[in-house]
């Protein structure tokens, strides 16, 4: 553009593909996105010593195969052909360590989803990604036929700082911002909000 800086791609939305797999890589790294999660948290059944064993190249064996299958449920966010966030989110019923966890506590049932992780690179962030990835899992979620979705965000006391790695689930005012309501709603820790969708 003559005069000015060039326009940057818009970030766009969509849900996951099984030929995905090479920009989930890309996206996560070394790493696999944090302490080599690969977006496996709630997949595994069990903590302790089986989630020990599980970090790293087991897990992110387990989440190619799930790409690959079609079994994983997502969202990515793109800057051109590079993705630049992640959003999981699919039936409760495919996120069994969800059940350990006592402050996630609720009745639910088949219609019911869960939007359990975000990552977004730090350069990235602070420019919407997040807030795009939540709108375009509500969007899947809904047409996919999902009754409701429930959010796990992590609040923080005024003034407290965290690190991204500590608010993989997104913070409350995210959510908040989308029509999630709170359910359980702690000062500090890990809540969990709710998005009727029928």
């Amino acid at each position: 553009m003559a005069g000015g800086a060039p326009r940057s791609d818009p970030i766009v939305t969509r849900p996951l593909t099984a030929s995905d797999w090479p920009l989930i890589e890309a996206l996560f790294g070394d790493n696999g996105a944090c302490g080599g999660c690969w977006c496996m948290w709630w997949r595994v059944p069990m903590g302790g010593k089986t989630w020990e064993a599980a970090k790293g190249a087991p897990n992110r064996a387990a989440l190619k195969a799930l790409v690959e299958s079609g079994q994983a449920c997502g969202v990515l966010a793109l800057h051109g052909p590079a993705p630049v966030g992640w959003c999981g989110i699919g039936p409760r019923s495919t996120f069994p360590r969800i059940e350990r966890s006592k402050a996630l506590e609720r009745p639910w049932g088949p219609g019911t989803w869960s939007l359990n992780c975000l990552f977004v690179p730090a350069r990235w962030r602070g420019r919407g990604v997040a807030t795009a990835l939540v709108a375009a899992a509500v969007q899947l979620a809904r047409v996919s036929g999902a009754a409701e979705i429930e959010a796990y965000p992590q609040a923080v006391r005024p003034g407290e700082r965290q690190a991204g790695a500590f608010i993989w689930t997104g913070v409350p005012s995210l959510f908040l911002a989308a029509g999630f309501r709170p359910v359980h709603a702690p000062a500090r820790g890990r809540g969990l909000y709710l998005l009727g969708l029928r």
